[in-house]
């Protein structure tokens, strides 16, 4: 199966600030595929440096088999791009917007706009400057979707959407992959990527630092280890991430099984569970 997108040792410096560095990348065509980091990590940063917004300092982007600085313009035409912060011209109409964004792509999309907007409750006949984050948002949603790109690029999409659009949002996620469509979506929500995501690439301090199957992911040698009747644990090379619960806590624990389990014989533990760890705990496990 050929790789949609796929970078090289993409580097990209604001002066001596580092934006990312080293980002290793590639996306195969049909998949859904999550992009994970907080605020800051460079998420954004990658995203408009793969799709030439920005200028790497180092590095390649391939889209589509084809380097991205030879066949630039003809990659974007297949391409619906969503970013992290909708902000649209004052005084325009949401028609006129979806219109305007039709044009720019050489495509009539009035129909597949109409069924967008009655999906998303979107009112057509409103003014950017009249809307509520949630709507311009929805506005984003149907100006990356409504030309059918084979490749979707979402960055953040969920903020600002309220939980039935947020359902809405992904059920037409997998109606386009299922279709064929390739979906890039970065998130700093890791139920999102969890659910609905086959793999996942997770970015701390612009680089990657592990990219795999989500179930994969999850299937560390990392352990969840929750315990009551105590509140405090001595110390122990392998955890990390612990929390206090009610009536007790828990935290993640890699290393090896005897030197735990001496550990927690000498302690008045109520009662121990050993479990798989979420993809939140493993994103804080690999964080810190």
């Amino acid at each position: 199966m050929r790789e949609i997108i796929e970078t090289r040792e993409l580097t990209k410096y604001y002066g001596k600030q580092r934006g990312i560095e080293q980002v290793n990348l590639s996306i195969r065509e049909g998949e859904l595929f999550g992009f994970i980091g907080p605020n800051g990590a460079g998420k954004s940063t990658a995203i408009r440096t793969i799709l030439g917004l920005l200028s790497p300092t180092s590095g390649e982007v391939r889209l589509f088999d084809s380097v991205l600085t030879e066949k630039k313009q003809e990659c974007m035409k297949r391409i619906g791009y969503m970013p992290s912060e909708a902000s649209f011209y004052r005084g325009m109409k949401v028609k006129e917007i979806l219109s305007y964004s039709a044009r720019l792509r050489g495509r009539d999309c009035k129909a597949e706009a109409k069924k967008l907007c009655e999906r998303f409750d979107l009112d057509g006949r409103k003014r950017v400057e009249e809307l509520s984050l949630g709507n311009r948002k929805k506005v984003s949603i149907v100006c990356a979707m409504q030309h059918r790109p084979e490749l979707c690029i979402f960055d953040e999409p969920t903020s600002g959407l309220d939980p039935l659009m947020q359902k809405e949002f992904f059920s037409l996620l997998r109606e386009r992959n299922a279709e064929g469509a390739t979906i890039f979506l970065s998130s700093h929500i890791l139920g999102e990527i969890q659910k609905y995501c086959s793999r996942a690439a997770m970015i701390k301090d612009g680089r990657i630092i592990a990219m795999d199957q989500v179930e994969r992911l999850c299937k560390t040698a990392a352990k969840r280890i929750a315990l009551t009747g105590i509140s405090t644990l001595p110390p122990l090379e392998g955890i990390s991430g612990v929390e206090m619960t009610e009536g007790g806590l828990r935290f993640l624990y890699q290393g090896e099984t005897a030197p735990l389990l001496k550990m927690l014989s000498e302690l008045p533990i109520g009662d121990l569970s050993i479990t798989e760890p979420d993809l939140e705990e493993i994103f804080l496990h690999f964080y810190q």
